[in-house]
């Protein structure tokens, strides 16, 4: 398990891989869908909460294989057994997210977790012992990983109302670990291979905002008077998404992880897009319960479970990847957008003047390429 070469030609996500991102769809889709169950009651506070807190072990799980993989991906057989292994835990995982939920039952979520991790810190000590350069990173990460997950153990016996902030810090002990072990010697990290993968798993979220939305909207069909609001809706939804998806694919993201700290603040932001992503496909359903008469909430609150993931969406990836690939005038109208989106609940046709912006930044984008295209 020797380091990839970080500038190998040609490199491209393996079909491994694809496999292992294909599993993370059944947790990210549970997720969302517990998170809009929670918004549709009325209780938003409790619901955006548990979301976070859940979408962090489905986020950071996916994160650290990704990142792995770039460095150490051999495709040897143990290696694809213990990919397998994180796999399954990945579907008890998501088993796992309904009791968090309802109950406040972490005990199958942090298990599966652990058994992921776990898969991991054997890869780590696999690598440890290929190369003299990257040994002691490779142990670090192994020692780091191995501590969280005793401290993750822990957490099972935490009182309830002590979970949030002790889940605060061990997210914080886990996130830290990547920094301590790449100052002491960094893994080489493909820069196109691993922001192919980031793309792809945006795909997969996006996608399951389209699915959940047509599922909902199919649901809805025999319970509404007109069928107009919801084609509208259904019209909206596919306009944002592939609005979203232009905005995202914009910019050239390989030159955003050219140094350490910019691949972290990229990686780590990244929990940000895909959150979000995911909760606007919660937020279309939500729209949809409105029109059903199946949502506790009134319609500004109902529009606000739209426009605050697109807003959080366009914020990050213009913090990550637009922002130093482009020139004053996207570099406007993109924060301003999303702002606009954040203000749009309180205006009439809030759903409509989302899709407006959205579609109003992607026609600035195909009008002003990034710089380096039009040098």
């Amino acid at each position: 398990m020797r380091p990839r070469y970080p500038h190998e030609p040609h490199r491209t996500a393996s079909p491994l891989e694809l496999f292992f991102d294909l599993v993370f769809v059944v947790a990210v889709s549970t997720a969302a869908g517990q998170l809009h169950h929670e918004l549709a009651a009325g209780h938003p506070v409790e619901g955006v909460s548990m979301y976070l807190m859940v979408f962090f072990g489905i986020w950071w799980a996916w994160m650290n294989f990704a990142w792995f993989a770039t460095s150490f991906g051999t495709d040897d057989w143990l290696y694809r057994v213990l990919t397998i292994v994180q796999m399954g835990g990945v579907l008890v995982l998501a088993a796992g997210i309904g009791p968090a939920f309802h109950h406040h039952d972490f005990t199958v979520l942090v298990l599966a977790y652990v058994v992921m991790r776990v898969a991991m810190i054997v890869q780590w000590l696999r690598a440890s012992g290929a190369s003299d350069a990257t040994r002691r990173t490779a142990r670090l990460y192994a020692l780091g990983i191995a501590i969280a997950q005793l401290l993750w153990i822990a957490f099972l016996f935490v009182p309830a109302e002590a979970q949030m902030v002790v889940f605060i810090v061990l997210a914080l002990v886990e996130i830290a670990v990547p920094v301590v072990a790449e100052l002491r010697g960094q893994t080489p990290w493909h820069p196109h291979h691993i922001t192919e993968r980031y793309g792809l798993f945006t795909l997969i979220v996006l996608g399951e905002s389209l699915l959940a939305s047509s599922n909902a909207i199919i649901g809805a069909i025999e319970k509404v008077d007109a069928l107009g609001p919801l084609i509208s809706i259904a019209v909206l939804t596919l306009v944002a998404t592939a609005a979203l998806w232009w905005i995202y694919f914009w910019p050239p993201h390989h030159r955003a992880i050219f140094t350490l700290r910019r691949s972290l603040r990229y990686g780590y932001t990244h929990y940000l897009i895909f959150a979000a992503a995911a909760a606007f496909s919660a937020g279309v359903e939500v729209e949809i319960d409105r029109l059903t008469g199946a949502s506790e909430l009134d319609g500004v609150a109902a529009s606000f479970t739209v426009s605050v993931p697109i807003a959080v969406f366009l914020l990050a990836v213009w913090f990550v990847a637009i922002r130093d690939n482009a020139d004053r005038v996207v570099n406007t109208v993109v924060p301003l957008g999303a702002l606009l989106v954040l203000f749009d609940p309180i205006l009439p046709l809030s759903v409509t003047l989302t899709a407006l912006i959205l579609v109003a930044i992607v026609v600035v984008l195909v009008l002003r390429p990034p710089v380096a295209a039009r040098r």
